[in-house]
C-alpha cells in the first residue's frame, strides 16, 4: 500500500490561446494513480505569484511530490524538463503584463537545480504507453522554468524531503488550426502521457532513475 501524494499543477491560459492543454490535461487525471493520491491545482502564469499559490497548497497538504505542467507549442513530444535556471527573461508578458528582463528568479538561489524526479524513468513509461516523449534539456525562460526553479529552490531551502519537477505538453488540434506547421496531441493523449508518468513517479520513489540514453546534441 502507497502512502503517496502528489500535487499537479497546471497554468492558466497564456500568449492569447484560449485552453491550455497543461491544465486541461491535468484536469483528465484520475485521483489515484499506482496508490498514490492526486492533487490537482490550477496556477497562473504568472511571475512571483505562481510560487507563492503552489507555496501555499504544499504547506496546506504536504506532498511527497510536486509536478508542475506546463504548455511547450512546437514540441512533438511530451518533454520532463531535466533542469531550471536561475533566470526569468520574458520573450512575452506573463497574465498579469510582468515582463522581466535577465532578473535572478532568487538571488540567493543556485544558478540551477536539477529535477529530482526520475525523467528517464518517465520517458520510458510514456513511450510504453504508446505517447510519444522526450527528455528536454531547457524549460525556457518564461514561467514554466520560473515555477520549477521556484519549487526546486523551495527544495533547498525549506522542503529537503519533498521532490519537484516538470513536464511540458505540445498543443493540442484546435490550437494550430491557424498554425500551420505546428505540431499538435490530442488532449486524451496528453493525459494519458502524464499518467503513465506520474505512475513512473510512484514506482521509482524509492528507486533511482533507470540509466538510458536521453541526451541532445543540441
Amino acid at each position: 500500500m502507497i502512502n503517496m501524494k502528489c500535487l499537479v499543477t497546471g497554468f492558466d491560459p497564456f500568449g492569447g490561446e484560449a485552453i491550455n492543454p497543461a491544465l486541461e490535461a491535468v484536469k483528465l487525471l484520475p485521483e489515484e494513480i499506482n496508490g498514490a493520491k492526486i492533487v490537482k491545482l490550477e496556477i497562473p502564469t504568472v511571475f512571483g505569484k505562481s510560487a507563492e499559490v503552489v507555496q501555499a497548497k504544499i504547506e496546506e497538504i504536504q506532498p511527497d511530490v510536486v509536478l508542475n505542467i506546463g504548455q511547450a507549442g512546437g514540441r512533438f513530444a511530451i518533454s520532463p524538463e531535466r533542469v531550471a535556471i536561475n533566470v526569468d527573461d520574458a520573450r512575452i508578458p506573463d497574465n498579469e503584463g510582468n515582463q522581466p528582463v535577465d532578473e535572478a528568479i532568487q538571488p540567493q538561489g543556485q544558478p540551477a537545480y536539477f529535477s529530482q524526479l526520475p525523467i528517464k524513468a518517465m520517458v520510458a513509461a510514456m513511450k510504453e504507453a504508446g505517447i510519444p516523449a522526450v527528455v528536454s534539456n531547457t524549460a525556457g525562460t518564461f514561467v514554466c522554468n520560473h515555477i520549477m526553479y521556484q519549487v526546486q529552490y523551495m527544495i533547498d531551502t525549506k522542503y529537503p524531503t519533498l521532490k519537484g519537477g516538470f513536464i511540458h505538453v505540445p498543443f493540442i488540434p484546435e490550437q494550430v488550426v491557424d498554425k500551420p506547421g505546428q505540431p499538435a496531441m490530442s488532449l486524451q493523449d496528453i493525459a494519458k502521457g502524464l499518467e503513465a508518468a506520474i505512475g513512473a513517479i510512484v514506482d521509482y520513489q524509492e528507486k533511482e532513475d533507470i540509466k538510458a540514453i536521453g541526451g541532445a546534441i543540441h
